[in-house]
Formats: C-alpha cells, sequence, structure tokens
C-alpha cells in the first residue's frame, strides 16, 4: 500500500516554496508581454531591433505609469537571471572559424580595441573622480557588448544597482547615437562600405546596434560588422574571468558571502554553446530555435532594465558619466579605425 508522504512535509515549507515562485509571476508576466510586443514590431519592421525597442518600452513605462510593487520581483529576476541566460544562448551565433577568417592582424586589433577601451575609460574615470565599480561596467559595456557585458561583470565587481542601470542607460544612448552617426562619418571619411562594416562592429556597443549600422551602411558591410563584432563578444569570457580572480584576490567578500567564482557559470555556458557552434553539424532548426530563444530572453531582460531607467535619476546623476560615456566611445571607436586601417592594405 502506497504511503503518503506529504504529511511529513511541514505545510509552510510547502507553502514557502510556492510563494517563492508565485512572487515572480506578475513581473514576469509583464516582461513576457513587453518581449511579444518588441518581436512583432520587429517581425512588422526588420530593422527595429526587438532588444532597442524592449528596453525603450521598460523606460517609457516606468517613467509614465507607477508599476505595483508586485511587479518588482519578477522584473528584477529578468533583468538579472533571464540576462544571463539569454548570453548563453548568444554563443551558439559564434562560430569559431568565422572569427578566425578575420586573420591574426584584425584579431590583434580587435584585443586592442577591447583592452585599449576597458583601460583608458577606466584612466578616465579615476580623472573624472567617479566610483571605480561604475567606471569598470561603463568601460566594458562600450569595449565589449553593452548590456551583456554590463550584466557579466556586474556579478564579479562591487557595483550598486543605480550603477548598473546608469550604464545600461549609457549604451543604450550612445549605441543608438551611433547607428547613424558612424555611417555619416564613414562616409565623410570615403571608406568603402567593407572598412566602415569592420568599424561599425569594432566599435558599436550592442549587437543589434551594429547590425542597424551595417544596414544603413550597405554594400556587403552588415556581415562582416556582425563578425567583428561577435569576436569582441567572446571577449567577454576572458574578461569576466580575469575581473572574478581580481575580486578574489582582493578580499573584498563580505563574511557568510560565497566568493566569486573564477569563471561565471553563464560565461561557461556561453563558452560551451560557443563550441557547439563550431564543432557540431546542427540542424537549422536547433540554430533558429536557439536565435529565437536568446533574442526572447534578452528582450525580457532589456525590458527589466529599462524599467530601472528613472529619467528623474538619470538626470541627478550629473555630467561626469555621459562625459566618460562619450570620451569612451570616441576612444574605442578612434583604436578600432586607427587599427583596421593600419592592417587592411
Amino acid at each position: 500500500m502506497p504511503i503518503d508522504t506529504q504529511h511529513l512535509i511541514p505545510a509552510t515549507a510547502r507553502r514557502g516554496g510556492t510563494d517563492a515562485f508565485k512572487k515572480y509571476i506578475p513581473g514576469l508576466l509583464l516582461c513576457a508581454a513587453a518581449t511579444a510586443l518588441a518581436i512583432t514590431v520587429n517581425a512588422a519592421l526588420p530593422a527595429a531591433s526587438p532588444l532597442i525597442i524592449a528596453i525603450v518600452l521598460g523606460i517609457v513605462l516606468t517613467n509614465v505609469v507607477r508599476l505595483p510593487a508586485a511587479a518588482g520581483p519578477g522584473i528584477t529576476f529578468a533583468s538579472k537571471k533571464l540576462l544571463r541566460l539569454g548570453i548563453v544562448f548568444l554563443g551558439l551565433q559564434l562560430v569559431l572559424s568565422d572569427i578566425v577568417s578575420l586573420g591574426v592582424p584584425l584579431l590583434v586589433v580587435i584585443v586592442c580595441i577591447v583592452a585599449g577601451g576597458i583601460f583608458g575609460t577606466i584612466l578616465m574615470g579615476r580623472l573624472l573622480k567617479m566610483s571605480p565599480a561604475q567606471v569598470l561596467l561603463i568601460a566594458c559595456g562600450f569595449s565589449i557588448c553593452g548590456a551583456a557585458a554590463v550584466a557579466g561583470v556586474e556579478g564579479v565587481t562591487d557595483s550598486e544597482e543605480e550603477d548598473v542601470v546608469t550604464a545600461v542607460a549609457l549604451v543604450v544612448i550612445f549605441g543608438t547615437l551611433m547607428i547613424f552617426g558612424l555611417p555619416l562619418v564613414a562616409s565623410m571619411l570615403g571608406l568603402s562600405p567593407e572598412i566602415s562594416g569592420m568599424w561599425a562592429g569594432g566599435s558599436i556597443h550592442e549587437i543589434a546596434q551594429v547590425v542597424a549600422a551595417g544596414g544603413v551602411i550597405g554594400g556587403g558591410a552588415l556581415t562582416v560588422a556582425v563578425v567583428v563584432k561577435l569576436a569582441r563578444v567572446l571577449m567577454l569570457a576572458p574578461v569576466a574571468a580575469v575581473l572574478s580572480v581580481r575580486q578574489r584576490r582582493s578580499g573584498r567578500v563580505e563574511e557568510g558571502q560565497k566568493r566569486p567564482p573564477i569563471i561565471p557559470l553563464f560565461i561557461l555556458g556561453f563558452l560551451a554553446m560557443v563550441l557547439l557552434r563550431s564543432f557540431v553539424d546542427l540542424p537549422g532548426a536547433v540554430i533558429q530555435a536557439g536565435s529565437f530563444t536568446q533574442t526572447a530572453l534578452l528582450s525580457a531582460a532589456m525590458f527589466g532594465l529599462g524599467c530601472g531607467v528613472k529619467i528623474r535619476s538619470l538626470m541627478r546623476i550629473g555630467a561626469r558619466p555621459f562625459i566618460l560615456a562619450t570620451a569612451s566611445t570616441v576612444l574605442v571607436a578612434g583604436i578600432a579605425l586607427a587599427g583596421i586601417l593600419l592592417v587592411q592594405p
């Protein structure tokens, strides 16, 4: 005769597990609705990135209406956990052979872009006497891959929520300006579509923004822009690992708090997806499903991050973050252009 063990589990424990899940539902439903709307708009207007649409929706919504407190836990879950899961699936976009095909000289330039952008931005942040954690988030976001990089390094730094929100907002503002600004400057300089595409991939912050800029440039710029950008994305793994080791060695871990892993779990997942896509002949349906999953997860996360961007709070942060963002954008774009012109015949 089966033994009913349900009565052996305390009722409070059963209720606790259910309640812990239920608190995320309102916010996640809101994120799901925003994601569905962003993907629908993208289907009608392919030039409009669902990630950018989602974060703009979040910014507009949180500044126009007062979101219910019940939505908070789910929105926070999306902006942190779903973002990192989206980064894992982002690895399915990378094929190592495509990146290797860029050639050693251009790959060296990409490493210089990321390293020079990070160290240069940190130096400028010190001169501006800004918070080191905020400066580091801006440096990684502008030098590697936008909001995904901000999320990637946030877990291995002593950053505050306001630092993360500010860095993401600056990525959106300056990366969006570059969608049209970089092609205009490239045209004024008389650069070929291929060189312009490389420059876009080497300097614009988000993948979605690179795709948009590549479309504006035209003439085959889009493909090379995306490959160069994905090579920058791959740099997220070593940068996150270095920062994690730095955090562990610094000893800045509160009592009872776990030390950060040498390589965060989601970064290992990201690398595993890169290797899977590179060495396993995956069916097209699997790649498409992974791409859709990545888009949906990152769109939900972008909406969640957008909900944390309060215009009034952003206006109160002062001019220094905007000055640093401007200088970092110019620095990264300058390194990228100089390096590309140096190695291209």
